[in-house]
């Protein structure tokens, strides 16, 4: 096997050899964290040029074996001091472990294996062969974190290997706490400053090793985007949801300021499967939107259907599910902003896209404006599905009686404030009312058409969807004016919809004409036709739609031409529903199409 050179500008994940290209150092680091990697490089250029020299590598780039052979060969048995950080223990890198052990003992070469969190592990202790109080003082330096800590640390490593240096013992940063861009951490009085009368909060939490290795442009663009969007955010780094005085602190936090929304972009859950805990945000009664900052680069996630790595979907898409957090997009990407000479390695950092921030800060703005809006003025939508595409089969749901359920929805609105008027008696009524407008069935576009959008309003939405979605849609199914929901003699769109008060019961249009629907219906490569989107154009901007409720399953939104999930604006889901509150009941015994209707 041969290895291949790390190419500047990629990111790799150790599934291949590859030869770092570095040199011998006197001292060699290794993490498998790119913010702590990042600190250490900013802390070494502080130390000026009598420093000993430093490397730093990612532990991920050296998965496999033989990258690992072929480092220790060309820059472990020269180091004077290696220390490496190891999230997970020994069983995290078991080969890396033997070898750099095997390698260094004959040489009488000091390695501290560091824990990669908070917690002590007797296993690598006792594998280390620094001096045990050394190892703990430098595992103390990386756990408090933070520039000067690293910088610290450093100079205290120099001591160790027979250099005059000063240092100061490592300081604590705090477990959890507020910040804001440009003034790092501060107290809630000056935070409160930033704050505009009679806007709602949007609490941000994000983890404090983004403070620690100065990696906060994601939390800084997403900052941005909610001030832009008309929120205030409320930033607080933490350690972990399950750390104790974190939680704490979000409690009180929450209790205090009363945020209208939390976006969290923090991975895991605190609770487990079947095991439900309280989490810091439960009391609040407020949704918690899950925001990624994925461990890809944007290109691999432009490129990728599935957006997102296994690691991505396990941390921030599984596991934050069972605390009940409703997952938004990716809104920021690991890109190698440098390289740096000093320590030759890679400096990768988290680049947030502005695009995204824009998208989900909008997101929370409707979010909090649906739980802002009294219950008489909200306007609500109740899609059915239609598959096959024939009146026989509007509303059928595997489980649901759906025209009856979506009548007691609307009797359980109407008994909650809701504005709901003249509503059916039952789902029988419902569907009557229903089938005397257009539906999917082959001679219904001519029927009376309650609800109708103009060509020209159509046209300034579908112009501001994405070109690659316009231009998509054109190819397949030509101009807005040959579809067949278009009236010219009237200039709009007759669409699917009736209208109770401010409640909507609509049919989900088709996925296009004259093609089978049974075997379109699931088409992942079909685009929607013009009347598809003028239906959901309508939802949004003519009825100004607060929420939209997908009731009952096979519902065909959720089968779009799109990555599966963490979506772009070129997503056709996207571009029907866009940033508006979505709620779709669904069957639980089939988790394979529940998993889909997510997106």
């Amino acid at each position: 096997m041969h290895l291949l050179a790390a190419q500047p500008g990629a990111i790799d994940d150790g599934g291949e050899a590859v030869d770092l290209g570095q040199t011998p150092g006197d001292i060699v680091l290794l993490s498998a964290a790119d913010t702590e990697l990042a600190c250490f490089a900013q802390a070494q250029a502080l130390c000026g040029a009598d420093a000993p020299t430093l490397r730093l590598a990612n532990l991920m780039r050296l998965g496999h074996n033989l990258s690992v052979d072929n480092y220790a060969e060309q820059v472990i048995t020269d180091a004077r001091l290696v220390i490496v950080r190891l999230l997970g223990g020994e069983s995290y890198w078991p080969y890396g472990v033997e070898r750099l052990s095997t390698v260094c003992a004959p040489r009488s070469i000091p390695i501290a294996w560091l824990p990669g969190d908070d917690k002590p592990d007797a296993g690598l202790a006792g594998r280390s062969t620094l001096a045990p109080e050394a190892a703990e003082t430098l595992w103390r330096y990386c756990t408090h974190g933070g520039i000067d800590n690293a910088r610290e640390a450093l100079r205290y490593a120099a001591t160790l290997i027979g250099r005059q240096a000063t240092w100061r013992a490592p300081r604590p940063v705090p477990r959890a706490g507020l910040y804001w861009p440009g003034e790092g951490v501060l107290d809630l009085d000056a935070l409160m400053r930033h704050w505009r009368a009679g806007t709602s909060r949007a609490c941000v939490v994000f983890y404090r090793a983004l403070l620690q290795g100065g990696s906060l442009a994601p939390v800084d663009a997403l900052v941005a985007a909610l001030r832009n969007a008309g929120l205030d955010p409320l930033p607080i780094f933490v350690t972990s949801l399950r750390d104790k005085p974190a939680a704490e602190l979000i409690g009180t936090l929450m209790r205090t300021t009363e945020p209208g929304i939390v976006l969290n972009t923090t991975g895991f859950a605190v609770s487990r499967p079947g095991a439900p805990q309280e989490t810091p945000f439960a009391r609040s009664g407020v949704p918690v939107l899950q925001v990624v900052f994925a461990g890809a680069t944007e290109r691999q996630w432009a490129e990728a259907t599935r957006a997102l790595s296994p690691r991505d979907i396990a941390m921030n898409v599984a596991l934050p599910e069972v605390d009940g957090r409703i997952l938004t997009r990716a809104v920021a990407f690991k890109t190698e902003a440098r390289f740096d000479e000093a320590t030759q390695a890679p400096i990768v950092v988290s680049e947030a896209n502005a695009e995204r921030c824009r998208y989900v800060a909008a997101l929370a703005t409707a979010w909090v404006r649906l739980a802002r809006t009294a219950p008489a003025e909200r306007r609500i939508a109740l899609v059915l599905a239609n598959y096959p595409n024939r009146d026989g089969r509007i509303g059928n749901g595997v489980g649901l009686d759906t025209p009856a359920s979506t009548a007691r929805i609307m009797a359980a609105l109407a008994d909650a404030g809701y504005r709901v008027e003249n509503p059916p008696a039952d789902g029988a009524a419902l569907m009557a009312r229903l089938q005397t407008g257009p539906t999917n069935a082959a001679d219904a576009a001519t029927r009376p058409a309650e609800a109708t959008l103009a060509l020209a309003d159509y046209a300034r939405f579908f112009g501001a969807l994405a070109e690659t979605v316009q231009a998509t849609v054109a190819e397949r199914w030509g101009e807005p004016e040959a579809d067949p929901f278009y009236r010219p003699d009237e200039g709009r769109f007759a669409l699917p919809a009736v209208r109770f008060g401010n409640v909507v019961v609509a049919i989900q249009p088709a996925r296009g004409y004259n093609i089978d629907p049974e075997k379109s219906y699931h088409d992942p490569d079909l685009p929607p036709p013009h009347g598809y989107l003028a239906f959901y154009a309508w939802l949004r901007r003519g009825f100004d739609a607060h929420a939209v409720v997908h009731v009952g399953k096979h519902g065909n939104v959720e089968w779009l031409p799109g990555k599966a999930l963490a979506l772009s604006a070129e997503c056709f889901p996207e571009a029907a529903l866009g940033p508006l509150p979505h709620v779709y009941p669904f069957i639980v015994n089939d988790p394979g199409e529940g998993s889909q209707a997510k997106r």
